[in-house]
């Protein structure tokens, strides 16, 4: 099991759930109180898991094949480069990954939609069936879009908006479109960690023809486009809060942006792509951060404060 753990990439898991998270809590203040809201959560944060474990196994066969993986790549060796898991035995786990993922998939439609809203039934089946499809095309086959430059676009369209919006709509088959922002904003910051990951392998990724928008763009102007993505990111969550919060201790999440802003400051001065390494992981736990303390503050928002526990009413005095 040690080898698909290490597979699997356990440090990418937790930004795959952070859209998952922010629509739930932000679905908690109207919803919390429906029978099926809990196991609706649960649902959506496995399927999301096989997702992102599904397109870990993809990358590390896609890339493996495609020759992208070799000697001159930044980072820990891939399990198929390094021998340890075979493209056959990865093909395999694809399959039953996929499968895994569409099965779980089929019981949030099924918690959301039971057997009376039969079109938005459908429409969240085929959502699942791009989802494993966009997880699977990135890296793998002729027409694989990560080597066009469009895995920015998909990033934001899954992780974002699809993760954020796509979750909050499955307890009330209603959209907020408040919610819209936190969903760009977590939509920005995922780009914005593939940005860093493409901005760390462009050598290798020039020469091995794998054209990321950040080979598209050249290595300075990507450090542009990373501090473009990090401060609209921040925008966006707090014309959110500005619209949603009313008492400052309810703000806590923007405790989370000073890692941002030391994340831009250490890529507007890297003049090595290699250096851009440790970065990865800080970037993505960042953003976990941000979508753990904003879901806090959406709870204590929808349940302490509104329903008047005693000791909000101290906060409350400073308010």
């Amino acid at each position: 099991m040690k080898k698909w753990i290490k597979a699997a990439r356990l440090r990418t898991l937790p930004l795959s759930i952070s859209g998952i998270l922010v629509g739930s809590a932000a679905a908690y203040k109207e919803y919390h109180v429906q029978d099926n809201y809990y196991i609706i959560v649960v649902l959506c944060l496995l399927t999301t898991l096989f997702f992102q474990v599904l397109s870990n196994y993809a990358n590390d066969y896609g890339d493996a094949v495609k020759g992208t993986d070799n000697e001159n790549r930044v980072g820990p060796k891939r399990a198929v480069q390094s021998g340890e898991i075979t493209q056959k035995e990865m093909k395999n786990a694809i399959i039953i990954t996929s499968i895994l993922s569409l099965i779980t998939s089929l019981g949030v439609i099924y918690a959301s939609f039971g057997s009376d809203n039969f079109l938005s039934a459908i429409l969240y089946f085929v959502l699942a069936i791009a989802c494993v499809a966009a997880a699977i095309k990135y890296t793998v086959g002729n027409s694989a879009y990560g080597y066009r430059g469009l895995g920015d676009l998909f990033v934001f369209i899954f992780f974002g908006w699809v993760s954020t919006l796509g979750s909050y709509y499955l307890f009330g088959h209603t959209l907020d479109l408040h919610v819209i922002f936190p969903a760009t904003a977590i939509g920005l910051l995922s780009i914005s960690v593939l940005n860093m990951n493409n901005m760390r392998d462009v050598e290798n990724d020039t020469t091995m023809g794998k054209n990321t928008l950040v080979v598209k763009m050249g290595f300075e102007k990507a450090k542009q486009y990373h501090w473009f993505l990090i401060t609209f990111a921040i925008i966006l969550f707090n014309l959110y809060a500005i619209n949603t919060f009313s008492k400052w201790y309810q703000f806590v999440f923007i405790v989370g942006f000073i890692p941002l802003f030391k994340n831009i400051v250490v890529v507007s001065k890297a003049t090595n792509p290699r250096s851009l390494d440790p970065e990865l992981k800080r970037l993505s736990l960042s953003t976990f951060l941000i979508s753990l303390l904003l879901v806090f503050a959406l709870i204590l928002n929808a349940f302490i404060y509104e329903n008047n526990v005693p000791w909000t009413r101290f906060f409350s005095n400073w308010s």
